[in-house]
């Protein structure tokens, strides 16, 4: 019977949300045709009845045609109101209908918490927004009103291609998940269903947008919490196991698998020990039991160290924790394995390195002292060397009697500030002599407790070094003075030379022209003016060799490979001293001042051999690398002792070669000849 009822109604209903368009097409013709077929009964039925009513009297069957017409009139007037106002009612009923629909709808449009706007798809307009949509977006109604839908998609491409599979199929509805840019700026990633409405002038499309970014930012959230976990135990080779009691099946992450050298692209391991493989019998045996015992409820949970194979079949010791659980009703054990291979190896090392630290303090040439409060809790040999004791003595010691009593106050202060800085008390022999020391202090733990480790140097050998330094500032500064002395010297030579020699001779050009110009004789005037230029070459040659003493010309010319050659050939050119030049090619010309430096030095060094050495033979060779050039001057002369010298020839060849960044050395040893080598950079640097 419901079931009866059921499609009865069914078809009623069907039959009255028939479409009533149809309805109203179908009564615009039934009713005409009707009026018709009545129409033509009524005139041609009535015509005979009155023709016989009259019985041939013209005047009665005019009354007779009134009356017909009259009956006619009010017949037809009653059945167009009997035809029309069913159909007037329905109308009337149609509209409320459609009236409380649409207020119904405009309710449910205002009072919808989720942002709902229309827009007209031809246009891509917005034509009607809700308050939710207003307050979302952040723009007012009347501001949404006739705003671009565009406007409103953060990526104009995805908005595009949304717009173009709503264009294909306007009559379907379209579900996508975008960005929408507010009014603030922020874009929002939402998920926006739209639907078509129909209307005469155009289509619109509803759009219903649900905000999503509190979930996405949840989602990612959540997956950035996942990565972050598997990358923490990744790094602690920390992996986890389930084995389901029931079945025996076991599920392994991926981190496990690789500990244990597994693929984890590969296919999955049914059962736990095909992963878990024991290094031996012995340990496989013990994981079984423990497994049983877990199993079985004899043992509350597992925490055992472990030896495995690993990648490549190799050992490897693992930390196996687990304990029962159950999950809807299945038995399961739930456990993690952490690789602590490395830490065992680690701790070795580290027991190690303490061994070390600990022979490294006790062989450390400075004195190393902890303190626990103001006791002496370790000393090692170095620092009871200072104190004129055995380490052992020193254990228990106040800081009293190890400090002058003039200078315990401030120590104590230092002790407490932890600011850093050095203290130099007077510290206390055991003989009851006193020195300087120097001390650094830090926070340290050494047997469970906070101490004050301090380092500990007897300042006794800086002092001397102090004053012996000082001792060598004053004597470079005397020798600084001489060398100022040499250059003055150097210079009033220069000078002499250009005044005597120079001078003298443009006097006698000058003297010479004169004489020449008042003399008549044309044979003494000619040799006036040969003497002239005899002595005017002679003078450019002298003004030529100052200048090539100066500094010669062919090393701006022609590089320093030339300079050297030249120089060491006019130097040597009248001596007996055999001269033995190997000086090559450099990869790179060096700087200005590098090629000066090494010129000066071979000049000084040429002129030590030929005036000083009393050497038979010199040897000059030069060459160079990527890394800088190589000068090298040696000698079979007599030597010298370095300790011994005292000019300021070698001490201006070691400042010129720091000058320009490289390095002078000089082996010599009287009856031995010299040695000198030089090495330079091809550019000037800071002096080392």
């Amino acid at each position: 019977m419901h079931g009866g009822d059921g499609r009865g109604d069914s078809s009623r209903g069907r039959r009255r949300g028939a479409d009533p368009a149809a309805r109203a097409r179908a009564a615009s013709w039934r009713i005409p045709l009707l009026y018709l077929v009545i129409g033509g009964v009524w005139i041609l039925g009535s015509d005979r009845a009155m023709a016989l009513l009259a019985g041939g009297d013209p005047a009665l069957l005019t009354r007779l045609q009134s009356f017909k017409g009259a009956i006619y009139i009010a017949g037809t007037a009653l059945l167009l109101h009997l035809l029309l106002r069913p159909l007037i009612e329905r109308l009337l009923r149609a509209r409320l209908q459609a009236t409380e629909s649409e207020a119904c709808w405009r309710e449910l449009f205002e009072a919808n918490p989720g942002p709902i706007w229309i827009y007209d798809v031809d246009s891509l307009q917005v034509v009607d927004a809700n308050p939710a949509a207003a307050a979302f977006l952040g723009w007012s109604r009347e501001e949404l009103v006739g705003r671009e839908v565009a406007s409103l998609w953060a990526d104009r491409a995805a908005f595009e291609q949304a717009l173009a599979l709503i264009r294909a199929n306007p009559r379907e509805p379209f579900a996508a998940t975008g960005k929408i840019q507010v009014r603030d700026g922020s874009q929002r990633v939402v998920e926006l269903r739209s639907s078509p409405l129909t209307r005469s002038n155009g289509c619109l499309r509803m759009v219903l947008a649900a905000d999503r970014t509190a979930e996405q930012a949840s989602r990612r959230q959540r997956e950035q919490a996942l990565a972050r976990l598997q990358e923490t135990q990744r790094l602690a080779r920390l992996g986890s196991w389930e084995l389901d009691l029931g079945s025996g099946r076991a599920s392994c992450c991926p981190i496990l698998l690789q500990l244990l050298g597994r693929d984890p692209a590969g296919p999955a391991p049914a059962h736990l020990d095909e992963v878990l493989v024991a290094a031996d019998a012995a340990s496989q045996a013990r994981l079984a039991q423990l497994l049983d015992d877990l199993a079985g409820r004899r043992l509350a949970r597992m925490d055992v160290l472990l030896p495995f194979l690993g990648p490549g079949g190799g050992e490897r010791l693992l930390r196996l924790r687990a304990e029962y659980a159950e999950e809807d009703g299945r038995p399961l054990l739930r456990g993690t394995v952490q690789d602590l291979t490395e830490e065992q190896q680690t701790r070795r090392l580290l027991d190690e390195r303490e061994q070390q630290f600990r022979e490294l303090v006790r062989i450390l040439p400075d004195g190393v002292i902890i303190l626990a409060g103001e006791h002496v809790i370790y000393a090692n040999p170095a620092c009871a060397g200072l104190f004129g004791v055995q380490p052992e003595s020193l254990l228990g010691e106040p800081l009293s009697c190890l400090v002058h009593a003039g200078d315990l106050p401030a120590l104590r202060s230092w002790l407490q500030r932890h600011d850093g800085q050095e203290a130099s008390p007077r510290l206390l022999r055991s003989d009851g002599s006193s020195f300087r020391a120097a001390l650094s202090g830090a926070d340290a733990r050494y047997g469970g407790q906070a101490c004050r480790l301090l380092l500990v140097r007897d300042l006794s050998e800086p002092e001397r070094m102090r004053d012996a330094l000082g001792s060598g500032n004053r004597e470079l500064q005397a020798m600084a003075r001489r060398l100022f002395s040499a250059q003055e010297d150097e210079r009033r030579a220069i000078s002499r030379e250009l005044h005597d020699d120079i001078g003298q001779a443009i006097t006698a050009i000058r003297l010479s022209a004169h004489a020449a110009m008042v003399e008549e004789d044309a044979q003494r005037r000619s040799a006036d003016l040969a003497e002239i230029g005899a002595v005017a070459d002679a003078t450019l040659e002298k003004l030529r060799n100052l200048s090539m003493l100066l500094r010669p010309p062919q090393l701006d010319a022609l590089g320093l490979e030339a300079a050297l050659r030249w120089h060491a050939s006019c130097l040597l050119r009248n001596s007996a001293v055999e001269l033995e030049l190997d000086i090559q090619d450099l990869p790179q010309r060096p700087e200005r001042e590098v090629e000066q430096a090494c010129f000066r030095i071979a000049q000084e060094g040429l002129t030590n051999a030929l005036r000083h050495a009393g050497s038979s033979r010199v040897r000059l060779a030069l060459a160079g690398d990527a890394d800088g050039l190589d000068l090298r001057i040696e000698d079979d002369g007599q030597g010298f002792e370095p300790g011994d010298a005292r000019g300021l020839g070698l001490v201006i060849m070691r400042e010129r070669a720091q000058s320009a960044g490289g390095r002078l050395q000089i082996d010599t040893r009287r009856g031995s000849g010299t040695r000198i080598h030089l090495h330079l950079p091809y550019a000037r640097q800071a002096a080392a």
